[in-house]
């Protein structure tokens, strides 16, 4: 009986190893294709004779980004417009928050429905009326009027996420504050936002990485190439001719956009699963 049961547990492991080695390689094949891709010569690209390592190993598809277009320029603008955004939706976000958590506010629930039901509509049905109003406000090619949608188009998801987290911490510890003389204000800065670090963490690498992605109004507001955030600037690549598409280049400048949102994953992996299974167990 025992030798069965350690049977089918042996047997319930390996399929399970099994199925994350084939999830791992589902996720991680692409981005490695795209790095081999962006160190092979063009005139390798496309052979029939299928090679898993780069052949006619160059960096010159990582010159031409740089060199060909304003590519770095392209980066400035999405680290602006993405830190921005983040940082002004963890602001006003984290006050949002922090008042549906904790204050008596008649209709909560329904208004936590609304909030979500804002972030529900597609970008495109207000696409067009949204463009009238920045352009009547002169903010169009201009950071502000790409930073204010994405703040909009984030904090539905940073209210709710937040809300949940400062929900779970105990308030005693608020009640204790309250006692030493602490504003709610000061509760929140010195107390409340310290112990809600993995809900932070957590809820700005998800506006940074919709921000950095985001390709439909940055392609509509941002209107000249010193302009363009990366998504749209890839997306214009173009080559020497019209019918010539740059793959190489396209490839290197997908690993360069990419390479740093892996990076913060994996530094701050910790914390961004202790924000998103907050208070999933009780008791």
């Amino acid at each position: 009986m025992r030798w069965g049961m350690k049977a089918k547990k042996t047997t319930q492991k390996t399929i399970l190893y099994i199925i994350v080695i084939l999830m791992v390689i589902f996720y991680i094949f692409p981005f490695y294709w795209a790095i081999k891709s962006s160190f092979t010569s063009d005139k390798f690209l496309f052979t029939k004779d299928i090679k898993f390592w780069p052949q006619g190993f160059t960096f010159e598809n990582y010159k031409k980004v740089f060199t060909e277009r304003p590519f770095g320029l392209n980066i400035l603008n999405s680290i602006i417009v993405a830190g921005a955004t983040t940082i002004f939706s963890l602001i006003v976000g984290s006050f949002s928050a922090y008042a549906i958590a904790r204050l008596k506010i008649p209709g909560k629930s329904a208004l936590m429905l609304l909030i979500l039901a804002v972030s529900m509509f597609p970008q495109v049905s207000i696409l067009g009326g949204l463009f009238q109003l920045l352009r009547k406000m002169g903010l169009i090619n201009s950071y502000p009027g790409l930073i204010i949608p994405y703040i909009a188009l984030n904090l539905p998801l940073t209210t709710w996420i937040l809300q949940n987290f400062f929900r779970e911490l105990p308030k005693e510890i608020e009640e204790s504050a309250y006692i030493d003389g602490c504003s709610k204000f000061e509760t929140l800065w010195r107390i409340v936002l310290p112990l809600s670090a993995p809900g932070l963490v957590t809820t700005g690498l998800l506006a940074f990485i919709q921000a950095w992605n985001e390709f439909l109004f940055a392609l509509t507001f941002m209107q000249t190439p010193e302009k363009y955030t990366v998504p749209v600037a890839i997306a214009m690549f173009t080559g020497k001719t019209f019918y010539e598409v740059p793959w190489g280049q396209l490839m290197a400048a997908s690993v360069i956009v990419t390479t740093p949102l892996v990076v913060l994953v994996l530094i701050f992996q910790n914390k961004i699963v202790q924000g998103l299974t907050a208070g999933s167990v009780k008791g």
